[in-house]
């Protein structure tokens, strides 16, 4: 149900990063960032509040801008900016970026429209049944539930058919049940050869094989607290 990810049959999907750091309000969150992802693998980003982990997000995502660092997608060196990138990702914030006044359903047709994704709706109800949505999803979404908007916005995220994922605390306002349904979500996406980057603080239970750990409270320890003309992410 993932998307199918790879740029040509002889290119796998794959994502690496090199020497990237961030600079905020003087303090040097990371500097000389890198990691390897290859298709079907998960980069799981732990750190203590304000260590860098939605700035390195943001990053990922295009959304700030770089000044150092580099960045490779099924083996050619891009920007983040580069429709042959940022076309194959897919972006969840802290917030569900929907309106309040659509129903679920709306809201879904609608952002598809935007990415320019098909309207399926087999698939639409199969993952609207997988995160357990389809009796809400005809609600005003400002009517539903933190933990039913939440997993409405990953509803999103599934139905965009992109390989690359960058979640942002995926599992905020999440029950236990709708955590274990995070992770076979991730799963799936994985299995089918998709990429993942996951920030979360409650450790999520991603298959041990396809995943990576990056700390950023260690990378923050190894850069200096303070600088002057440091690289601004």
């Amino acid at each position: 149900m993932a998307g199918d990810g790879a740029a040509a049959p002889d290119r796998p999907v794959s994502l690496a990063v090199s020497g990237l750091g961030c600079l905020r309000g003087g303090k040097v969150l990371f500097r000389d960032l890198g990691f390897v992802l290859e298709r079907g693998q998960a980069l799981v980003v732990n750190g203590a509040n304000g260590a860098g982990k939605s700035s390195l997000l943001r990053s990922l995502a295009g959304l700030l801008p770089w000044r150092a660092g580099q960045l490779q997608w099924c083996g050619h060196t891009l920007k983040p900016t580069d429709a042959a990138y940022a076309q194959r990702l897919a972006y969840l914030g802290h917030h569900s970026g929907m309106s309040d006044t659509l129903t679920g359903l709306e809201n879904l047709r609608f952002a598809l429209t935007l990415a320019e994704v098909p309207w399926d709706t087999g698939l639409v109800q199969q993952v609207l049944q997988q995160l357990a949505l389809q009796d809400v999803v005809s609600r005003p979404l400002g009517r539903l539930s933190q933990g039913q908007r939440r997993r409405l916005a990953l509803a999103r995220v599934w139905l965009s058919q992109r390989p690359l994922w960058l979640l942002d605390e995926p599992d905020n306002s999440l029950d236990g049940e709708g955590c274990q349904r995070l992770v076979q979500m991730l799963d799936q996406h994985l299995d089918a050869g998709g990429l993942a980057v996951v920030v979360s603080h409650r450790g999520l239970a991603l298959p041990p094989q396809h995943t990576q750990t990056l700390s950023l409270s260690a990378a923050a320890e190894r850069a200096p607290a303070l600088v002057q003309e440091a690289v601004p992410c």
